[in-house]
C-alpha cells in the first residue's frame, strides 16, 4: 500500500495589493490549513509585470496587472502549483504573458496553461512532493481569439498565448422562428460578408435545416434550446496531454478557466463544459478545477473522482487595480486624464452595484483532498470568506469562515449531481 498524498485547492487570485507585513487577522489560521497539504493550488488570474508589455485591443474586463512581488506574497500563502490559463492572461499581449512567466521562473514556481507556443502552452506542469509526482494541465475557454496559443511549424516559430477551449453553440429553433430568420437573410445583407466567403472556397454552406445568421448557427427543431460542444480538435490536444501525464505522474489535475454558463444561471456551467471535465476524467485526470466565474459551482463526483465546476474566489481586488490604459476610460466615455479610483467608482456606481453587492462574490471556499493508491478517498470542504464588508482599501483577502451558511448553499449547488455533503462543526465532508 503507498502513502497518502495531500492537495488543496483554491479558485481566483485577482491580487493588486501586497500583503501586510506580518498578515492579517486570519492570515496565519488561513495558512496553516493550506501548509498541511503537499499540492497547493491557486489560479493566477492576473499578469505580473512592469508594463512589460502593451495594452491589448480586448482585456478580460479589467486589465490586470501588478507587481511582480506579489508573486512573493501568494508564496506566503503557501501555493506551489499555479495555472495561468485564463481570460486576463493577454490583457497586456505577448509581453505581458511573456513577462508574467518570466517572473514565475525566477521564483521556481511551477504553473500550466501559458507558454510561448501552443506546445508549451498544452504542456503539463510536474510537482515532485514526498509520496508522488503530480501533473497539472492549464486550459481555458474564455478569451478572445488573439489569446490563443500558436503552434510552430517547420518554418515558423509559434505564437505566445493560452491553452484554449473552444467550443461551438448551436440555437434550435422552431420552424417558424427558422423560416422567419432566413427570410431575414434573404432580405437584408445580414449574411453578405459570409456568403463571400463561402463563395470563394474559405468555408463551407451549412447543409439542409442548419443556418448561419450574422455569426450564428442555428437549426431547426421541434423545440427551441440552446446547445453547446467543445472543438473536438481542442479536445483531443488537451486529453493528450493527459495521458501523457497519466504516463509521467502519479496523479493528474486540469485547471480549467470558464465563464460560459447554461441559460441565464451563471451557477450552472454550460454543456460543454460539462462534457469536457468528463472526457478529462476518462483520459486519466483524477480531478478537474473549475474557476472563472468569481462565484461557487456545484461539486460532481464522476467514476470516483473529483469535478470542482467553480472554486470561487481566493483573492479578489479588482478595484485596487493600479493602472488602466486608455481603451478603458474610451470605453466609459471618460477622459484619459482619469484616475483610476474615478473609474472605478463609475464602473461600481460607488460601490453599489455589481460585484460590490453581490454576496456569493465575497465567500468561497478551499478544496482539501487526500488521494492514496490513485484513488481520492475523501474531500474536505474550508469556507472562506474576502470580507465583503471592508472598504476597498482592505477588501479581498481571504480568511477562514467559522460557519455552516456556504457550505450548505454549496451543497445545494451540487444535490443536481448526487454529491452528498456532511456538514459539522463549519467543515464539509464528501466521501468517494
Amino acid at each position: 500500500m503507498g502513502a497518502e498524498t495531500t492537495f488543496i485547492v483554491t479558485g481566483d487570485a485577482f491580487m493588486t495589493r501586497r500583503l501586510p507585513e506580518g498578515g492579517y487577522k486570519g492570515f496565519e489560521e488561513l495558512k496553516n490549513v493550506i501548509m498541511t497539504h503537499d499540492v497547493r493550488f491557486n489560479n493566477l488570474e492576473i499578469t505580473v509585470h512592469n508594463k512589460e508589455g502593451y495594452p491589448a485591443a480586448f482585456s478580460g474586463g479589467t486589465w490586470a496587472m501588478a507587481s511582480p512581488k506579489i508573486l512573493d506574497d501568494l508564496q506566503k500563502f503557501g501555493f506551489n502549483l499555479y495555472n495561468t490559463a485564463n481570460n486576463h492572461s493577454c490583457d497586456y499581449s505577448h509581453g505581458g504573458l511573456i513577462a508574467t512567466a518570466k517572473y514565475l521562473k525566477e521564483r521556481g514556481l511551477l504553473f500550466a496553461g501559458t507558454g510561448e507556443n501552443l506546445f508549451e502552452a498544452s504542456a503539463a506542469a510536474y510537482l515532485e512532493t514526498v509520496n508522488a509526482r503530480v501533473a497539472l494541465i492549464g486550459a481555458c475557454s474564455s478569451f478572445h481569439d488573439s489569446d490563443i496559443a500558436g503552434n510552430q511549424s517547420q518554418s515558423m516559430q509559434g505564437r505566445p498565448g493560452l491553452n484554449p477551449l473552444r467550443y461551438k453553440t448551436t440555437f434550435h429553433v422552431e420552424k417558424d422562428y427558422y423560416d422567419a430568420l432566413q427570410n431575414i437573410t434573404h432580405e437584408t445583407d445580414i449574411n453578405a460578408s459570409w456568403n463571400l466567403t463561402v463563395k470563394n472556397g474559405y468555408a463551407l454552406a451549412p447543409p439542409e435545416g442548419k443556418l448561419y445568421f450574422g455569426g450564428l448557427s442555428f437549426e431547426c427543431s421541434d423545440e427551441n434550446k440552446t446547445l453547446t460542444e467543445p472543438l473536438k480538435k481542442d479536445v483531443d490536444r488537451i486529453t493528450a496531454s493527459i495521458k501523457e501525464a497519466r504516463q509521467q505522474a502519479d496523479y493528474v489535475l486540469v485547471s480549467i478557466h470558464t465563464h460560459e454558463f447554461s441559460g441565464d444561471n451563471i451557477r450552472e456551467p454550460a454543456e460543454f463544459i460539462k462534457e469536457f471535465c468528463h472526457n478529462c476524467i476518462d483520459a486519466g485526470a483524477d480531478a478537474v478545477l473549475g474557476h472563472g466565474p468569481h462565484e461557487l459551482r456545484g461539486i460532481e463526483i464522476y467514476k470516483g473522482k473529483v469535478i470542482f465546476y467553480s472554486l470561487g474566489n481566493f483573492i479578489f481586488q479588482t478595484e485596487t487595480v493600479g493602472l488602466q490604459p486608455a481603451d478603458a476610460y474610451e470605453n466609459a466615455m471618460m477622459p484619459h486624464n482619469t484616475m483610476v479610483s474615478e473609474y472605478m467608482n463609475q464602473r461600481s456606481k460607488k460601490g453599489t452595484s455589481g460585484y460590490s453587492v453581490q454576496p456569493n462574490i465575497w465567500s468561497s471556499i478551499m478544496a482539501g483532498f487526500t488521494a492514496k493508491d490513485g484513488k481520492i478517498t475523501e474531500i474536505i470542504l474550508y469556507p472562506i470568506t474576502l470580507n465583503m464588508d471592508f472598504p476597498r482599501s482592505r477588501i479581498g483577502f481571504p480568511c477562514l469562515l467559522h460557519g455552516n451558511e456556504v457550505l450548505e448553499y454549496l451543497e445545494k449547488l451540487s444535490a443536481p449531481y448526487g454529491t452528498k455533503f456532511v456538514i459539522k462543526n463549519g467543515i464539509a465532508t464528501i466521501k468517494v
